[in-house]
C-alpha cells in the first residue's frame, strides 16, 4: 500500500474516532482497526487504479488480516489487536466487501440498495466497536441505524467530489429520476433546485435514521462510550440539519473545530445526568430480577 498516499487520519473524520471520551485500554484497538479500514478505504478510492487492481490489493489486506505472512503493516497490526482481544476478523472483512463494492459499482438503484451497501460499509463499524466493549448484541439494531445514517450524511457531504473524482454517485438514481435530476448536474459548482430538493429528502430520510438511533447511548453499558455516542448523534443531526439548509456543491457542509467541540460539549451536559439517574433504576432491577 506504500504507493498509495493516504487521505486522512482519524483525527480528519466527521466524527469522533476513538476519542478521549473512549477507555484508555481500548484505543489501540479501535485505532488499529480505523487504520485498517483507512488503508483499505484509499485503495477503493484510488483515481489511477483499476477496478481489478483494486479488488487484488483488497484480497491481499484480507489475505494478510487473515494470517497471510507477507502482510501489509495495518493488516498485521490489526491481526495482532484482534488475537490479543480474542475478537473475529469478521467487521473487518465486512468492511472489505464493502470496499470491493466501491471498486466495481458506480450507481445505487434506490434507497434499498443504498441501505444495502451501508450494511457492509457502515455498520460493521459499530458493532466492532460495541464488541471490542463486551456489550449486549440486543444493541446492534439501534447501532445500525445510527452507522447507516452516518455513511448517508458522508455521501451527501461528497456527494460533488465523489461524481468528479471517481464518477461515483451514492444518490439513489430513483431520488434523482423523482426530481428531475441528471447524474451530470453533480458535477456543477453549485446544485440546481431539482438536485437541493433531492438532497433535503434524503437528509430528511436520515434524520429518520438518526431517530431510529437516539435510544442508543442509553442502551450502552459503558459510561464512556455511551458519552461517545451521545456526541455522535449530537453531530450528525446537526449536520443532517445542515444538509437541509446548505448546498454541498457550493459549500463545505462539515463542522468546524469549534462548532464540533461546542456541540460535543453540549451532547455530553445533556447525555451525563440521564446515564447517572439511570444506574440507581438500572441496579435496582438487576436486584429484583434476583
Amino acid at each position: 500500500m506504500t504507493d498509495i498516499t493516504p487521505t486522512k487520519t482519524h483525527r480528519d473524520e466527521n466524527f469522533p474516532v476513538a476519542s478521549l471520551l473512549i477507555a484508555p485500554q481500548h484505543r489501540p484497538i479501535i485505532l488499529a482497526f480505523y487504520r485498517f479500514v483507512r488503508a483499505a478505504d484509499d485503495v477503493a478510492d484510488s483515481p489511477t487504479l483499476s477496478a481489478s487492481e483494486k479488488v487484488a490489493r483488497l484480497d491481499r489486506l484480507e489475505a494478510g488480516l487473515l494470517g497471510e505472512e507477507n502482510a501489509s503493516p495495518e493488516a498485521l497490526t490489526l491481526r495482532g489487536a484482534l488475537a490479543a482481544h480474542d475478537l473475529s476478523p469478521r467487521h473487518a472483512q465486512d468492511l472489505l466487501t464493502a470496499f470491493r463494492t466501491d471498486a466495481t459499482k458506480l450507481r445505487y438503484r434506490d434507497w434499498d440498495d443504498l441501505i444495502g451497501y451501508c450494511t457492509y460499509s457502515a455498520m460493521p463499524v459499530g458493532r466492532f466497536v460495541l464488541d471490542v466493549h463486551e456489550e449486549d448484541r440486543r444493541t446492534w439494531p439501534a447501532s445500525d441505524a445510527l452507522c447507516a445514517a452516518l455513511q448517508i450524511i458522508n455521501h451527501l457531504q461528497d456527494c460533488g467530489k465523489d461524481y468528479r473524482a471517481l464518477d461515483r454517485v451514492y444518490i439513489p438514481l430513483d431520488a434523482l429520476e423523482r426530481h428531475h435530476v441528471k447524474v451530470e448536474e453533480l458535477g456543477a459548482t453549485r446544485a440546481s433546485p431539482g438536485l437541493r430538493n433531492c438532497i433535503r429528502d434524503l437528509a430528511a430520510r436520515t434524520r429518520d435514521l438518526l431517530h431510529e438511533a437516539a435510544p442508543f447511548s442509553m442502551l450502552i453499558e459503558d459510561l464512556r462510550l455511551a458519552l461517545e455516542v451521545a456526541v455522535i448523534q449530537k453531530l450528525a443531526i446537526n449536520l443532517a440539519g445542515g444538509l437541509m439548509r446548505r448546498d454541498p456543491l457550493r459549500e463545505r457542509v462539515h463542522h468546524n473545530a469549534a462548532e464540533a467541540a461546542g456541540l460535543a460539549l453540549a451532547a455530553v451536559v445533556m447525555a451525563l445526568p440521564r446515564r447517572v439517574a439511570r444506574r440507581p433504576a438500572r441496579a435496582e432491577r438487576k436486584t429484583q430480577d434476583v
